[in-house]
């Protein structure tokens, strides 16, 4: 087997955020896609405390794991449309000058 590198391998191909395209596109549920930034956060916060507390099985962790992800996402959204939203004023009080 031939080690591919990160410009030859598709799978290798992530945003700056870490996150594959796929990913990106694939819906929240429902419980995630409503969390403020501040929610989110702070249920990501407690994810990754549990996860290094060692505490809980292996299908828990997973399961702590895959939450962590999308609530991470759901903070990268937020985060992403602020900044949007930054530029946007910005631009907008530059053209007005």
């Amino acid at each position: 087997m031939t080690p591919t590198s990160p410009d030859t391998d598709p799978a290798a191909d992530t945003t700056a955020a870490g996150v594959t395209p796929a990913e990106e596109t694939d819906p929240l549920p429902a419980d995630i896609a409503e969390l403020s930034y501040e929610a989110a956060r702070d249920q990501l916060v407690e994810v990754v405390r549990r996860l290094e507390s060692g505490q809980g099985g292996l299908e828990d962790s997973i399961g702590l794991w895959e939450r962590g992800e999308m609530l991470a996402r759901r903070c990268q959204q937020w985060l992403d449309g602020a900044r949007e939203r930054l530029d946007d004023a910005v631009a907008a009080r530059r053209s007005g000058d």
